[in-house]
């Protein structure tokens, strides 16, 4: 029940692979290692990947009076997790499902999790503007929901879908946040410099051409790839790094003036 919820973020990109699960997830623990109660929602279905980036593949979810149990990711119980990987036998199973079945297992997510007072809930949503997408906002119309944070990465081909996901977050009124360019530049591992490999900028130009804000920028870097499938955050892991100035930084943009 979202009731509970103080505030609620969607991760969104118009294109796969640009990295959006991973700063779903490293966002939640970011907010965590922050001192905040976070809950994250995986509802991308098809490719459900949040369980795997916090090394949380062999949990089950179990039902109570309440509604869905959670997972939750660390001892203290201050990262809750809630993804259709749960229910599967195995990360190689296919969610093979027409629409409205997905509709109806979205709809559940939304309404039937016990998140229990958490500040900050995370919704990592599949790629583009589908029914899935229409759904979260049908049973968001309800809740405050704070907007949504838009991923892309700094090609053409990207930014031209992520055009089309502002587009549709105005026709759904859905605020928008603002957008981070995510695989912008490499860190290399021996000196540290950030050099830009794809074009650069790319968000910047999106960002001014859409009116949105622009957030951050956060470069690839080979030690966050360590943490892949260790559900383990970068600022308590990396704190001098690049990538963990870039979070902080995003953390205390969404958390100013907000009262958890």
């Amino acid at each position: 029940m979202l009731e509970s919820v103080k505030h609620v973020f969607l991760v969104l990109s118009g294109k796969g692979g640009v990295g959006k699960s991973t700063v779903s997830s490293q966002l939640a623990l970011a907010l965590k290692e922050s001192g905040f109660r976070v809950g994250i929602l995986d509802i991308d279905l098809c490719g459900p990947s949040i369980p795997y980036l916090l090394n949380l593949e062999d949990k089950d979810v179990h039902q109570s009076d309440d509604g869905w149990v959670p997972v939750f990711a660390d001892n203290e119980q201050k990262l809750a997790v809630m993804s259709i990987g749960f229910l599967l036998k195995n990360r190689g199973d296919s969610v093979v499902w027409r629409g409205p079945k997905k509709t109806s297992m979205i709809k559940q997510f939304l309404t039937d999790v016990a998140w229990q007072d958490i500040d900050y809930l995370i919704i990592d949503t599949p790629p583009g503007t589908s029914d899935e997408h229409i759904t979260v906002m049908e049973n968001l119309r309800n809740v405050k929901c704070d907007g949504a944070i838009i991923v892309t990465t700094p090609q053409a081909v990207a930014i031209d879908d992520v055009m089309r996901e502002i587009t549709f977050c105005r026709k759904t009124g859905i605020p928008i946040v603002g957008i981070v360019e995510n695989m912008s530049g490499f860190v290399c591992p021996t000196c540290t410099e950030c050099t830009n490999i794809f074009s650069s900028n790319g968000g910047i130009s999106l960002a001014e051409m859409a009116k949105v804000p622009f957030l951050t920028k956060i470069p690839i870097d080979p030690t966050i790839g360590k943490l892949a499938d260790k559900g383990q955050s970068v600022l308590k892991m990396f704190p001098d790094s690049q990538v963990a100035q870039v979070f902080r930084k995003l953390v205390e943009e969404l958390t100013k003036s907000k009262e958890a």
